[in-house]
């Protein structure tokens, strides 16, 4: 972005000084010893027009550049700092269950939690996002990826039964740090969802919650229907052992509220720095106002004006 300015625009008032002062402060010697010069001089009105044009173009474009005309150019450079995030999604046989959302009874828990997660991916430009399903075993739908539209359809893709019908959160979790232990992100975050309760996992409790501990990744918890349905303790657990929170969604605009939620908590940091560059243009009037005072001087001079 860039604009035009004088830095000293009240200088411009020099000009109306110098009117007043070539109106009422004329130099009477002329007319004195002179008296009748003017008519002594052929075309003289032409030669003064000229004379006028010349001197008032000088003082004019001498003020102009007093004036210090300048043209500032600004600059923004923004330095963003993004973060690797792992959503956990339950693909068990539970997540069939509907009457998730109350403005449409006919959708079922996924339908929403893959509404839900778009929405959260699209959200998140500045940052690297993957994807791990988890039912009878837990696999990795889409590595860490800026191609948030590429995630968005791959969300989409999911469909429950693909990985079983039971639910192994344990090993959704190893999956998910063993793709972050990779990453060299400062920041570093998983976010688990489920509806149920670990009846399938190989990996046991104590070894999850030892590999949450010891790592520096921050692990947010989702508990979705009735506390009937997960165990809140165990998501609980984990949550803290990861440096995070756990949360409970009953219906699909707790869910969305919810990752509207860690969207605010984790918000990328963005240093924005703003450069301003000043183009000096006071030697272009400068350079006007010397000639024409040259030729003003020369002219004057050439045709005997006095």
């Amino acid at each position: 972005m860039s604009h035009f300015s004088f830095e000293y625009p009240w200088v411009f008032a020099l000009i109306l000084l110098f009117w007043v002062c070539a109106k009422f402060c004329k130099i009477k010697g002329r007319s004195i010893y002179f008296p009748h010069l003017e008519s002594l001089l052929l075309g003289g009105s032409k030669r003064n027009s000229l004379l006028m044009i010349l001197k008032w173009l000088g003082i004019v474009m001498a003020i102009t550049a007093l004036a210090s005309p300048t043209i500032t150019k600004e600059y923004s450079s923004s330095n963003r700092e993004g973060r690797d995030i792992v959503l956990i999604i339950d693909a068990s046989e539970s997540m069939l269950q509907d009457r998730f959302d109350q403005t449409n009874l006919r959708k079922n828990k996924f339908q929403v939690v893959q509404e839900v997660a778009r929405d959260f991916v699209a959200k998140r430009t500045d940052d690297r996002i993957g994807l791990v399903t988890f039912a009878d075993v837990a696999f990795v739908a889409s590595p860490l990826t800026f191609e948030s539209k590429f995630l968005e359809q791959i969300i989409g893709m999911q469909r429950i039964g693909v990985a079983g019908k039971r639910t192994a959160i344990n090993d959704a979790l190893v999956q998910s740090y063993n793709m972050l232990a990779k990453s060299k992100a400062k920041s570093k975050i998983a976010i688990l969802l489920t509806d149920g309760i670990d009846n399938m996992s190989q990996v046991p409790f104590n070894d999850v919650k030892n590999l949450v501990e010891q790592s520096d990744v921050k692990l947010y918890t989702i508990g979705i229907g009735s506390s009937r349905d997960y165990d809140g303790r165990y998501l609980q657990a984990l949550a803290d052992a990861g440096k995070g929170q756990a949360f409970g969604a009953r219906n699909a605009r707790m869910l969305s509220q919810i990752y509207d939620k860690i969207d605010e908590m984790e918000a990328s940091k963005i240093e924005d720095k703003k450069y301003v560059n000043h183009t000096y243009l006071y030697i272009y009037p400068l350079f006007i106002s010397i000639i024409a005072l040259l030729l003003f001087i020369y002219t004057r001079n050439m045709r005997g004006v006095v």
